[in-house]
């Protein structure tokens, strides 16, 4: 059997959002050839989780958080498809980690898709204006835009965020992760976050 290297499962994990032993066990079951990995893992896990995402999911929990002496406050709502699963250590586990990272990273969206257009848009309008503003050429202020764009996405979506506990790890891989080990669709449904002092409109 050929060694398998640590910046292959490294890579593996990062690609496929898959847990660190099952990289190293695709890439030695499929004897250190990257590709052949990479399409065993979609076939076994995250080819699940594509089917897993179009089930209903009415069951779950909220969960609380309260940060800095009571300072920080969250609420997250997950949801699986059993209340079997609902109730299991692993998936509120999970639910507590989404609330712990709303309230380290602050998020606005859960995902990309909630951002609505129009601020979107905005935001562009303003970082064009900032970017000619510093003098860039204009032929490369598109570019620059886009950039600065994708950055606030990673930044202000949820499942765009580096996990906290783990900065190689997006949140949406952590999602896929459960999914794939709990064997039932999860999804993030909605948060709120507040901190102490802050106005009623921010």
């Amino acid at each position: 059997m050929m060694a398998v290297s640590v910046d292959q499962i490294k890579a593996l994990r990062e690609q496929t959002g898959v847990g660190i032993l099952d990289c190293r066990q695709a890439l030695e079951d499929a004897n250190g050839d990257y590709d052949k990995a990479v399409e065993a893992l979609r076939e076994k896990g995250l080819a699940t989780v594509a089917k897993r995402g179009e089930r209903e999911t009415s069951e779950g929990v909220l969960d609380l958080y309260s940060h800095g002496g009571g300072r920080v406050g969250v609420m997250v709502e997950v949801n699986c498809e059993t209340d079997f699963v609902a109730r299991s250590e692993a998936f509120r586990t999970f639910a507590h980690e989404i609330a712990l990272q709303v309230a380290a990273s602050s998020p606005s969206y859960v995902s990309v898709e909630d951002i609505p257009e129009e601020a979107l848009e905005q935001r562009r309008q303003t970082e064009r204006e900032e970017a000619l503003a510093e003098g860039k050429p204009e032929e490369i202020v598109e570019k620059i835009v886009e950039g600065r764009i994708k950055k606030f996405m990673d930044e202000a979506c949820l499942l765009s965020q580096d996990y906290i506990r783990d900065d190689e790890l997006t949140i949406e891989q952590l999602l896929h992760q459960n999914v794939a080990a709990m064997g039932e669709n999860i999804v993030i449904r909605r948060f709120e976050r507040w901190e102490l002092g802050e106005s009623m409109t921010s």
